[in-house]
């Protein structure tokens, strides 16, 4: 919510002549070209008549028209050459208004405070400041539109100054200032102000209601609301959206009902509030009860459900929002961007980025840093490296992108490449650049080469290490089996280790049978992250490796104890611009389960026909013993890998999406699966990108 500062105000006249006022209607409508055939078809032109048409195209923003025909007039009156200050000063030619303004042949103080307000709108409160003491006489219009831009500029004290001495104070220039000192947290003076008003309009209330709720005053705002003679929606809006910004949201649903007119505005208020307060189903009810919905009422609810993890509601909310012909704006258009992401929506993505570039969004290096984020979660590389290409402006978070997407594909030579092409565009890598770079030579072993880098960040790139750069090392000193090192690293850290750099350590231990080292680990990530089950389950499979089952018993009794539960493993796949979810064992929630379980009984015939067997190969993560072949069968993975079989035609990928990392057997599964099928399969999973063909997987097994 802002403070809007009366710096203008509305003149009217009557129009005594019927073509003057349509050709001024037409004008102001876009309809120059009409506006100009009535102007044309006049037999007598009067000088309003010669005035409206320029004003006219002004508003159309065509002022080198305007001044064709100012200088065709055979009349002109003082209205005239104002009319033409004005009309630079709404097209922001301030320099053309100064210099009609000196060679206008008299002027008036509609002549001088137009000019004024000019410089005011350009921020050029110099002359502003000059021109307006240069004044002959001053209005109290004039005396407004000074106080405004001082106010506008920060200027509260030189405001307050000019405010004394004003001859004669209306209610706009009190409220200007009202606003001014809101705007700036000085409540007391406000109310000051406020309370020495002689009358206070509906917008004076307003103005300190607001500057109360901005200033976190909400009860004090709530009170004069009260006492409020007159309220319009703007006052019902104004007090409601400061319950929202406080989080007193039950407050808010009560002021919303008690409303005789439930705007838009307040809807999406609150729907938001909701949204931020985590209540997301109230915030549909809001919705839903809503008779009125503007495109800012479905980009509400789609972020609200993008914010609080309902991605896939959050794309059936923006399906259905273009089905009912509402056209998304800009704000809905970036949020699903990155529900896409999130999603790896590949169709609905194309579909969002081929809407902004219709609205020519797509030039702004914003927008194409989100289109370079979905487009590297959906695992479409080639296509990011595209948008990256085409843009020549790049800021250092699309740079950051493509070298972490890269790394996230295992492709570290590409990697590389552009964090040295950064270079060469005088960019300088931050702490994020690392973490990128890193994660390209941890995911590929490249340990000489991660070292190198990670000694370079302080002496030569004046980068101070953070802990993410910190738990890189570690990982990629333990996926080598360099336990020690890892260790030592952990050991000279000048901050505590973190979760990552404990579970990084945990990872490498249970790799290499480091399994006393790996106890330690997990008791250090049960400290710092008593909710997570994760940590709990793997403590206690490395318990059960070692045969103590009364630490197992006792692991087990403490995460009922704290109700800490297990996340399932969950994955899905786009088919035909609809996100199928499949949950680890869960198969009979699909519709079309019965074709699923006859491809993966078919699929098991011929991975065991290429000696594959998963009794066999399977390894334990994450889940009981007694679980094992059950959920071995059913990960939600091959649930996932089954149904693109089905519905993906032959020559595209299957593009499947894991919550969690991909476990042993299913990735040496997956392996087979696209040999024996001859299929292309990309996987993306919690940790990073695996790209399935002929057999071989783009992680060469070091994941």
């Amino acid at each position: 919510m802002r403070f809007l500062l009366n710096t203008c105000r509305a003149y009217s006249t009557s129009f005594s002549v019927v073509p003057r006022y349509r050709i001024a209607q037409l004008g102001r409508v876009g309809q120059i070209e009409n506006a100009r055939q009535v102007f044309d078809e006049l037999p007598n032109k009067t000088v309003d008549s010669w005035n409206s048409i320029i004003a006219g195209y002004f508003q159309n923003n065509q002022p080198d028209e305007a001044l064709l025909l100012f200088n065709k007039m055979p009349e002109k009156n003082i209205v005239s050459w104002n009319g033409l200050i004005s009309g630079y000063i709404k097209n922001g030619m301030v320099t053309e208004a100064r210099e009609v303004f000196d060679k206008m042949p008299e002027r008036n103080v509609v002549s001088w405070t137009a000019m004024i307000r000019g410089y005011v709108q350009e921020g050029m409160m110099g002359e502003a400041v000059s021109l307006f003491w240069l004044m002959p006489e001053k209005n109290v219009v004039s005396w407004t539109v000074m106080l405004g831009g001082l106010i506008q500029e920060g200027g509260i004290d030189e405001a307050r100054r000019l405010y004394d001495m004003m001859p004669e104070k209306d209610v706009v220039a009190r409220t200007n200032m009202l606003a001014g000192y809101c705007k700036e947290g000085r409540l007391s003076d406000a109310r000051e102000i406020f309370d020495e008003m002689p009358w206070r309009n509906v917008v004076a209330w307003t103005t300190m209601i607001t500057g109360y709720v901005q200033n976190n005053r909400v009860d004090v705002a709530r009170k004069l609301f009260e006492v409020m003679p007159v309220k319009n929606e703007v006052s019902w809006t104004a007090m409601l959206m400061g319950y929202t910004q406080c989080g007193r949201i039950e407050a808010a649903l009560e002021l919303f009902e008690a409303m005789p007119v439930k705007s838009v505005v307040t809807g999406n208020a609150l729907i938001l509030g909701f949204g931020q307060n985590g209540e997301v189903a109230k915030a549909r009810r809001v919705f839903d009860q809503m008779k009125v919905k503007d495109d800012a009422t479905w980009s509400a609810m789609i972020k609200v459900y993008e914010r609080k993890g309902f991605e896939l509601k959050a794309l059936d909310l923006f399906i259905l929002m273009q089905k009912e012909g509402i056209r998304p704006k800009f704000p809905s258009l970036i949020t699903i961007l990155s529900v896409c992401a999130s999603l790896a929506s590949l169709a609905h993505g194309r579909q969002v980025h081929a809407q902004l570039v219709r609205s020519r969004f797509d030039e702004a290096v914003y927008v194409s840093s989100v289109l370079l984020t979905m487009y590297i979660k959906c695992g479409d590389l080639p296509k990011a490296k595209l948008v990256f290409d085409k843009f020549s402006s790049k800021d250092i978070v699309m740079w950051n992108s493509m070298i972490s997407g890269y790394a996230q594909h295992g492709l570290r030579e590409e990697a590389f490449e552009i964090f040295q092409s950064m270079f060469s565009t005088g960019m300088v890598p931050d702490d994020v650049t690392f973490v990128g770079v890193l994660t390209a030579c941890n995911y590929t072993g490249k340990v000489k080469e991660g070292l190198d880098i990670f000694e370079s960040m302080r002496s030569k790139y004046m980068v101070e290490p953070k802990t993410e750069h910190y738990a890189c090392m570690v990982d990629l000193l333990g996926r080598a089996g360099k336990i020690n090192e890892a260790v030592n690293i952990i050991e000279k850290m000048p901050m505590e280790a973190d979760a990552a750099v404990w579970g990084s350590l945990l990872g490498a231990c249970r790799t290499h049978a480091k399994l006393d080292l790996a106890e330690v680990a997990a008791k250090k990530l049960l400290v710092i992250e008593p909710e997570n089950a994760g940590h709990y389950i793997l403590l206690s499979n490395i318990y059960a490796s070692q045969g103590k089952w009364n630490d197992v018993a006792e692991l087990r009794k403490n995460m009922r104890a704290r109700s800490v539960k297990k996340s399932p493993g969950s994955s899905w796949i786009e088919v035909e611009k609809r996100v199928h979810m499949f949950t680890t064992g869960d198969i009979r929630a699909h519709p079309e389960h019965s074709m699923i379980m006859k491809m993966l009984e078919k699929l098991d015939v011929l991975l065991r026909e290429a000696g594959y067997n998963p009794d066999g190969n399977f390894v334990l993560h994450d889940v009981d013993e007694e679980e094992k072949l059950y959920s071995l069968r059913y990960h939600s993975e091959k649930l996932a890998v089954a149904y693109g079989l089905l519905k993906v035609p032959k020559e595209m990928p299957i593009r499947v999406m894991k919550n969690l990392r991909v476990c042993g057997d299913c990735h040496t599964a997956i392996k087979l699966i696209a040999k024996v099928t001859e299929r292309e399969i990309i996987l993306r999973d919690a940790n990073r990108f695996h790209h399935f063909k002929d057999g071989i997987c783009s992680c060469r097994d070091y994941w």
